[in-house]
């Protein structure tokens, strides 16, 4: 089995899916957000508000270039950061080193995820000026094409729940193993 990568804006529900495929297929899932900040030892807000976001796509290149490399003939499940496929590296090797899923939602569906969830503040920066919904829409209009680039495959989020979505993912793969 190939590894799972999913790619989307935050919101998407790339943590929660990430994390019941792991339940479901068994196998380790490894968030690249959470292995930035175990290694930096600051968190992802404190990594932009103290260092910029140059230093913190760095951190994320690198980041994910080493768990790619570390993890590779193994299967697992990457669950990336929302900016992740903003350096044409990053998505070569994301797009050549598993199947990966572009969760998407509607604008308004991921302002209310963000809004309901109580850690995303502190712990996913506005990377704008923007208002957060005009701060979605601009950057959806920017990283869709990236996202389009990277994906083998495209799932909407919005009325699904985690097991459908989850279906969706893993039906055609173990399809494919029979």
């Amino acid at each position: 089995m190939n590894s799972l990568i999913l790619i989307g804006y935050r919101g998407t529900g790339k943590t929660t899916i990430a994390r019941k495929l792991s339940q479901r297929l068994q196998i380790p899932v490894i968030d690249s957000d959470t292995e930035i900040e175990q290694r930096s030892g600051k968190k992802i807000a404190d990594i932009f508000a103290q260092n910029g976001e140059t230093i913190f796509r760095n951190l994320e290149e690198s980041t994910i270039a080493e768990i790619l490399q570390q993890n590779q003939g193994n299967p697992f499940i990457l669950s990336t950061g929302g900016g992740a496929i903003l350096r044409p590296e990053t998505r070569c090797r994301l797009k050549n080193s598993g199947h990966v899923v572009w969760l998407t939602a509607t604008p308004e569906t991921i302002l209310h995820r963000i809004q309901d969830d109580p850690e995303s503040a502190t712990l996913r920066p506005n990377l704008t000026t923007w208002t957060p919904f005009d701060e979605i829409i601009n950057l959806l209009q920017k990283r869709n094409p990236l996202y389009a680039e990277t994906a083998h495959e495209m799932i909407e989020t919005d009325c699904f729940t985690i097991d459908e979505i989850t279906d969706k993912i893993v039906t055609p793969l173990l399809s494919k193993r029979k």
